[in-house]
């Protein structure tokens, strides 16, 4: 295997996937070892950052397709942040490209790295949809796995074919349960959580959103910068810690969309709010109200993965990050 640090990361076109390249431009090492070369892959070839301290190599593929995972992974990677997915609304509208890309694909990228025999990290970003009611309460580590969308199926899959590549030695990997990621930049995708975005980025940007669900929804958050820095710290976790339990419910900020609105008007003002109309959406209130609403993420926490403050924070970090600290007039 070759001594210089490269890392794969799969759906690298998508926000998270630009986060972390962008992250780990700016901080090149990964283990305490520069990063020598980076593998983006995705379904239309991404196009490679400007100014990286490492080479860059970009492949268009789909995972789920014969050959193609192989390709991946050819030069075998240490790391591998597998990223790549059907969000959760298309899964659930397009129930066989859901279970293509979001099974298929992870199962065909954990086989051939099995293949390759060269035992990298593999970082699987799952998601809080794997819970399913009924919810008394916050969700704990130990609550069962009972999804009741086709993603949170899909997801629950992955996490067990992770924890067994990873029993049996052939890879070690780490699974994190991502909550919504809020403010997400960019445009709308597919995600029925997406919204918990939209009612913010929008109004901040001057633009009408759309609310489908009713104030008192509970959700809980994480800002894509706790994202990233949950990945990272999955990547150089000590495996031993984790006592044979590889995915891990990462901890959130709960809040209601009315707390959400609140956290709006502070950062944008009454006319910020008022950009957000009332659309009800049955799908999605039906997906929402399948996934849990808040968490005590004990085990994570206890393994130092750091969540945000509070929405507030959430807030405030999309309008750094994204809008150069300043709130459009």
């Amino acid at each position: 295997m070759n001594s210089d640090l490269h890392v794969l990361v799969t759906g690298a076109a998508g926000m998270i996937g630009q986060k972390l390249i962008a992250r780990l431009m700016r901080e090149p090492r990964l283990g305490g070892k520069p990063i020598a070369r980076m593998t983006l892959v995705d379904i239309a070839d991404p196009v490679a950052p400007k100014g990286a301290p490492f080479k860059i190599q970009t492949r268009a593929g789909d995972l789920s397709l014969p050959g193609e995972a192989s390709a991946a992974v050819a030069d075998s990677p240490q790391y591998v942040f597998h990223l790549a997915g059907v969000v959760s609304g298309e899964a659930e509208t397009d129930f066989d490209k859901g279970y293509r890309v979001n099974i298929d694909g992870t199962r065909f990228l954990f086989e051939a790295i099995r293949q390759r025999g060269h035992k990298p990290r593999v970082v699987f970003t799952s998601s809080a949809a794997v819970y399913g009611g009924p919810f008394d309460g916050p969700v704990t580590d130990d609550f069962h796995l009972t999804p009741h969308s086709s993603y949170g199926v899909a997801k629950a899959i992955g996490e067990q074919l992770l924890a067994d590549y990873t029993r049996r030695g052939f890879f070690d990997g780490v699974g994190i349960r991502l909550p919504a990621i809020t403010v997400r930049p960019g445009k709308p995708n597919k995600a029925a959580s997406g919204f918990f975005s939209s009612i913010i980025r929008e109004p901040l940007a001057g633009e009408i959103a759309m609310l489908p669900v009713e104030e008192d929804t509970l959700h809980s958050h994480a800002s894509p910068r706790a994202a990233i820095g949950y990945l990272l710290h999955a990547a150089t976790l000590d495996m031993a810690k984790l006592d044979g339990r590889p995915n891990l419910m990462m901890p959130a900020v709960a809040c209601t969309i009315a707390g959400q609105i609140e956290a709006l008007r502070k950062a944008g003002g009454d006319a910020a709010v008022a950009r957000i109309r009332r659309v009800r959406d049955t799908l999605i209130e039906r997906i929402v109200a399948s996934w849990p609403h808040t968490f005590e993420a004990n085990r994570a926490l206890a393994l130092g993965f750091v969540p945000d403050k509070d929405f507030d924070e959430i807030v405030a970090i999309h309008v750094e990050d994204e809008l150069a600290g300043k709130v459009p007039a």
